[in-house]
């Protein structure tokens, strides 16, 4: 809150990035001049009254000395904050690379130092860090068999940073996304909520594993493409036995190249910036004045 002064707030610069149709804000607040807010999260994440996103990545500065290039927070688009994107953490690396002219550099998040790389073919690729596989680090609400929980369809549970409950399917495209997802997002094995995959394993392509995937993502809801649930989906097929540790996982937005490593999980993919802009003194005031949404702006 501004308190007397009434003076509006500077305009404030973003951009909109995508990797596969998985859509982000990117706020840059490295210098200290701004700063996410859940009010401000939530109506951003408004594709009616504010800009819409699946995620906000928002870049802050790492101490001198850090290996990392930056920092990223992550926000969902009902004001929580993730511990992990993995497609966000690719469009923030190919930002990273073309302010540095680096091909090749790490960046922190909550889940710790990830390395990123532009490959020969263009795509940015992440390693997204070891996966967590023990019931208290995802983490559940009981102790239990993270290969195949006791809930019907026997889901697995890996956290890539963020929870994950993976479902194997028979036909992804009659996945129950919009019923089940909500539901177990929120089910009570889910002390922190989780991201909720179904997966249905694809007849391989040149040799390569192949999996159909769709996500339900955790205060997103339905969205085009996941990269910690692409991470984790092959994680846990692998795990069972159903593919290998490499797959290219179809998602509706596009394929993603996944190789679990025993230094962390790899994922690669296309990213793609959409356009700059600036929100207004006037939507930033009616954040800063309490307003949850732009709908003032337009009354």
């Amino acid at each position: 809150m501004r308190g007397m002064d009434q003076t509006p707030p500077p305009p404030l610069r973003f951009r909109k990035m995508h990797g596969l149709g998985n859509d982000f804000v990117v706020i840059d607040a490295r210098a200290g001049d701004a700063r996410v807010t859940p009010a401000l999260a939530r109506a951003l994440g408004d594709r009616h009254r504010g800009v819409g996103f699946d995620q906000l990545a928002e870049l802050l500065p790492v101490p001198e000395g850090d290996a990392a290039a930056l920092r990223i927070r992550f926000w969902n688009a009902d004001g929580s904050t993730a511990g992990a994107c993995g497609n966000a953490t690719r469009c923030v690396a190919s930002l990273a690379m073309a302010e540095t002219g680096a091909d090749a550099l790490i960046l922190r998040t909550e889940f710790g130092l990830l390395p990123a790389a532009r490959r020969a073919d263009g795509l940015i690729e992440v390693n997204m860090g070891v996966p967590a596989l023990d019931w208290t680090r995802i983490p559940l609400a009981e102790p239990a068999d993270t290969a195949a929980l006791p809930l019907p369809g026997a889901p697995g549970a890996v956290s890539m940073g963020n929870p994950h409950c993976v479902f194997f399917v028979p036909d992804a495209e009659d996945a129950p996304l919009l019923t089940d997802g909500p539901h177990y997002e929120h089910h009570p094995m889910f002390p922190e909520r989780t991201n909720v995959e179904f997966a249905e394993i694809l007849a391989p392509g040149d040799g390569v594993d192949r999996i159909r995937l769709r996500v339900w993502e955790r205060g997103a809801g339905v969205t085009l493409a996941c990269g910690s649930g692409a991470c984790a989906t092959v994680v846990a097929a692998a795990r069972r036995g159903l593919t290998g540790r490499r797959a290219e996982v179809v998602l509706d937005g596009g394929s993603l190249f996944i190789d679990w490593r025993e230094d962390g999980v790899r994922m690669a993919g296309p990213v793609a910036e959409v356009f700059e802009a600036a929100l207004s003194p006037a939507f930033l005031a009616l954040v800063e004045t309490g307003s949850e949404s732009a709908r003032e702006a337009a009354e």
